[in-house]
C-alpha cells in the first residue's frame, strides 16, 4: 500500500452521555481504560500497526483534553513526514450558533477539503470509542479483492441480541443485500461494527449529494449506506472474529476492564506483534506494601497498594490505603481509597477520593456503580 493510499478518519465527537459523569468534562474517547490507556489509543494504535500514516480525529464535545492528547502523534509512531494525526473540529454552526457535526456522514463532508489535499484512494471510517485490535490492511485487501465500493466490518452476535445493532443481510459470498438498523425481527446476526472502508471517489460524490438533502440525517447507517444499496453499488461484509467491545455504558466499560483479568484474554495487551501505544507517563514504579494482599489484578505504574485488591484494575497513581478492600472494581487514574473503605463492583473516576470506612457498591448488584465525586462518609 502506497503512503496515504488509505486515510483513516476517527469519529470522536459523540457526547458519551451513557457514561454519565465520566464524560461530563472529558470526551468519551479520552476516558481511561485498562489502567494506563485511553480508549482512543486502540483505533490509533490499530492505524499505526496497519501501516496507515495519516489519521484525522474528528472531535466535538468536551474536546480540549482529547485535542491536546491526540496532537502528540509521536505516542503512536504517526509523526511522519508524509502523515500524522490531525485534529479536525467542526466548522459549521447550528441554529444556536455552536459549531457542530450534524451526523457521522456530515463530519466527513465538512472535511472533504482535508481529504482532497491528500488524494487518497480509500477512506477508512472508525469510531473512537471501541476497544479492539484489528488489522485494517487485511480489510482493505478484502475490499479490493471484492471490487467493492464500500466494505463494512461485521461481527457475529447472538441472535437474541441482534435487534440492538445495525444488521447486514448478505448472500453466500458476503455481498450485502440489505441493511437494517436495529430490526425488531432480524434476519441475520451480522452486526455492523461501525468500521467502513470506502473507495473515496465514489464516497465523495455521495457525501456531496447527501449534504444538499434537507431531509437527510447525514448519517452513514441511515443515509449513505441505504443510498449505496438503492443505486446497486457493490457493498461487502468483512467478518471480524477477534475481541471487540463498545464501551459506551458504565457496565460495558467495567466488563471490558474485567475481561483483561481473564486467563488468555482475547484482547491480550501484551502481544508484542500488535502493541497498543499510549502516552509515556513519568511516574514511579508501583508500590505494594508489606501487609497488602493483591490477587488477579492490574496494578499500573505509580500506584500504591497498602490494603487488599482482588480482581480489579488500578489506574496510574492510584492509592489504596491500609485496611481498604477493593473487589471487582476499576479505580481510575489518581483516585484514592481511604483506610478501611470497602469498594465492590464500582468504577471510581479519575482523582476521586473515598474517605476512611466508606462502603460503596455491592456484590449482589446487577449494575456497576459509578463513583464520580469525592465521598467522605
Amino acid at each position: 500500500m502506497r503512503s496515504n493510499a488509505m486515510v483513516a478518519m476517527i469519529l470522536a465527537g459523540g457526547r458519551g452521555s451513557r457514561l454519565h459523569d465520566l464524560t461530563k468534562k472529558v470526551a468519551k474517547p479520552a476516558v481511561h481504560f485498562g489502567g494506563k490507556y485511553r480508549i482512543i489509543d486502540f483505533p490509533l494504535s490499530n492505524c499505526a500497526n496497519s501501516g496507515i500514516n495519516t489519521v484525522g480525529v474528528l472531535t466535538q464535545y468536551e474536546s480540549v483534553l482529547l485535542n491536546a492528547y491526540v496532537a502528540k502523534d509521536q505516542f503512536w509512531g504517526l509523526d511522519t513526514n508524509d502523515g500524522g494525526v490531525f485534529v479536525l473540529p467542526p466548522r459549521e454552526r447550528d441554529q444556536t450558533g455552536f459549531e457542530v457535526y450534524r451526523g457521522t456522514a456530515d463530519a466527513i463532508t465538512q472535511n472533504i477539503d482535508f481529504l482532497d489535499s491528500i488524494e487518497p484512494e480509500y477512506v477508512l471510517i472508525l469510531s473512537g470509542d471501541h476497544i479492539y485490535k484489528m488489522n485494517y490492511e487485511k480489510m482493505l485487501k478484502h475490499h479490493i479483492a471484492k471490487g467493492a465500493d464500500a466494505t463494512i466490518a461485521v461481527l457475529q452476535v447472538p441472535m437474541k441480541e441482534a435487534s440492538r445493532f445495525g444488521i447486514m443481510n448478505c448472500d453466500k459470498n458476503d455481498m450485502i443485500q440489505e441493511f437494517e438498523e436495529k430490526p425488531a425481527h432480524p434476519k441475520s446476526n451480522l452486526a455492523s461494527m461501525g468500521i467502513y472502508i470506502f473507495t473515496y471517489k465514489t464516497l465523495r460524490k455521495y457525501l456531496l449529494e447527501d449534504d444538499k438533502n434537507e431531509q437527510s440525517s447525514h448519517d452513514f447507517g441511515k443515509d449513505i449506506i441505504p443510498a449505496y444499496l438503492d443505486d446497486n453499488k457493490v457493498l461487502t461484509a468483512y467478518r471480524f472474529k477477534g475481541y471487540w467491545k463498545d464501551v459506551g455504558t458504565i457496565d460495558s466499560l467495567w466488563e471490558s476492564n474485567m475481561d483483561l483479568l481473564k486467563n488468555n484474554n482475547a484482547l491480550n495487551l501484551g502481544d508484542p506483534d500488535w502493541k497498543i501505544y499510549t502516552e509515556d507517563i513519568n511516574a514511579l514504579p508501583q508500590f505494594i506494601g508489606e501487609n497488602a494482599v493483591v490477587r488477579n489484578s492490574y496494578i499500573t505504574q505509580g500506584s500504591v497498594v497498602l490494603g487488599k485488591v482482588n480482581n480489579s484494575v488500578l489506574g496510574t497513581n492510584s492509592f489504596i490505603d491500609e485496611g481498604a478492600d477493593v473487589q471487582d472494581s476499576v479505580i481510575l487514574t489518581g483516585a484514592k481509597i481511604g483506610s478501611g473503605a470497602k469498594i465492590t463492583r464500582c468504577i471510581v473516576a479519575d482523582n476521586v477520593e473515598i474517605g476512611s470506612g466508606v462502603v460503596l457498591g455491592s456484590a449482589d448488584s446487577d449494575h456497576i456503580e459509578l463513583i464520580a465525586k469525592n465521598v467522605t462518609e
